[in-house]
């Protein structure tokens, strides 16, 4: 696709993706859905609004009425699109930087449009094949309010409320200044929680810590659990649909150890769960262990959708799936990746041992990350050409579902091409650091060598 990547469409807000832009994707949208009325939503980022009104603009040209809900966790948006049966518009860049919003597109079904649907949007985005409404059925507009009640609501209704509250525990929260600020407060609260937060205010300029829940971004959040004695720590990104923790000593967990943990507890034989092609050893050991499949897909929330949907319409049943970045599905829930969700079912496990102990069989593996930024399309290509190069000289097995993923048995390492930002993502793990470190430096100077060469 052109258009729709890993999880959307994003960019640099008024500079790649401008009010103009928005407006031609709200278009095709409308024109492709063909429903009576559609709701918009957007996270707290400061160009928010103005590419919602552009999308609005867009849909209601079409014909098409806009249900207007405000700032809004996307998962939040999907429990009000299954709930009314209409297809959403949110407008997000999830994790990424302050400057970048996006497009993020969902069914009526409150799931995340699969790749094929994307597909038919966009070849209507890009032939400008829009339906145009005369000027007296134009769309309306309307603000319907209280959706965050509803939802936490509906989160509450869905998680073991009595046995969290009855482990009294301490949560130290960092939304991040995302959407989830207007929602996740409240909801650990009504578990009975007691809730201490860090960058607790929504601001799209996030001013404590940029959106993405990575460890160099989230000291703060550590000070704050081992200040405070709480139980754990949480962080969301932008638009809430992540959630990563840190241990009752203050301690960052890697989210792979996170969704092992997780998946530990829900995976039976012959289930079947679903991850990435950047997947920890652990999410590996942990199906195995448990007489479960798991399958790899390229990076990305839509990527991932689209292969559960398929293995439910085969009757596999997919009790779990996601990736180690925070975004996790518990289908049988919802089709979605919700932060304040994972966050919850995690907090089940709280109830009855400590983070450190939860996450203790999944200790001993060392995961590194580089990334390297590139200007051009030519540049991109000679580093794509030179980690292809690293891979047939290398003695490793080679996946190449999504960029070039050499696993060694006792290491891997993998670089890709990230979907929503120019970048060349480097990602290893080993059981030594020392050893994913040399595989990422080893990654990265062939490709740092054949961008300078361009």
């Amino acid at each position: 696709m052109k258009v729709f990547g890993s999880s959307g469409t994003r960019g640099v807000a008024n500079e790649e993706l401008t009010p103009s832009f928005v407006l031609r994707v709200a278009k095709a949208a409308g024109t492709a859905w063909g429903a009576d009325s559609v709701a918009l939503t957007r996270d707290t980022r400061h160009t928010g609004r103005m590419l919602a009104d552009a999308a609005a603009s867009g849909l209601a040209s079409t014909g098409t009425d806009i249900d207007r809900l405000g700032i809004l966790p996307t998962p939040g948006a999907q429990f009000y699109a299954e709930r009314e049966g209409v297809p959403t518009i949110v407008i997000t860049a999830s994790h990424n930087p302050p400057q970048y919003n996006g497009v993020k597109l969902v069914g009526a079904d409150g799931v995340e449009l699969a790749v094929a649907d994307l597909e038919e949007i966009e070849q209507t985005l890009l032939g400008e094949t829009f339906t145009v409404a005369p000027w007296h059925e134009t769309g309306r507009v309307r603000t319907v309010d209280g959706i965050c009640d509803d939802y936490v609501a509906e989160l509450l209704a869905h998680v073991d409320r009595e046995r969290i509250a009855d482990a009294e525990l301490t949560v130290a929260l960092d939304p991040g200044h995302g959407a989830g600020s207007l929602t996740s407060p409240e909801f650990f609260r009504e578990l009975g929680c007691r809730v201490i937060t860090v960058n607790g205010q929504a601001d799209g300029h996030f001013p404590g810590r940029d959106p993405e829940p990575v460890s160099d971004n989230l000291t703060d959040l550590g000070r704050l659990v081992e200040t405070t004695d709480a139980d754990i720590g949480i962080a969301h990104d932008g638009d809430a649909d992540r959630a990563i923790f840190f241990d009752e000593n203050g301690t960052y967990i890697e989210g792979d150890a996170t969704f092992a943990a997780l998946a530990a507890a829900e995976l039976e034989a012959g289930d079947v769960t679903v991850s990435a092609v950047n997947v920890s050893q652990r999410l590996v050991d942990v199906a195995t262990d448990a007489g479960a499949d798991l399958e790899l897909t390229p990076i990305g929330s839509t990527n991932i959708i689209t292969r559960i949907e398929e293995l439910q319409a085969n009757d596999r049943h997919v009790p779990i799936a996601g990736e180690g970045n925070g975004g996790i599905f518990f289908p049988s829930f919802r089709l979605a990746r919700d932060g304040a969700y994972t966050a919850a079912r995690f907090l089940e496990l709280v109830a009855d041992r400590s983070v450190s102990d939860i996450v203790a069989p999944y200790d001993g593996y060392a995961n590194v990350r580089r990334n390297i930024e590139y200007d051009s399309t030519a540049e991109r290509d000679a580093m794509l050409d030179a980690a292809a190069n690293q891979a047939q000289a290398a003695d490793a097995e080679l996946n190449t579902r999504d960029g070039y993923r050499l696993d060694y048995g006792d290491a891997w390492v993998l670089a890709r091409p990230s979907g929503t930002e120019p970048l060349v993502r480097i990602y290893a793990e080993a059981r030594e650091e020392t050893r994913a470190n040399a595989l990422v430096h080893e990654m990265y100077e062939a490709l740092e060598t054949a961008k300078t060469s361009v």
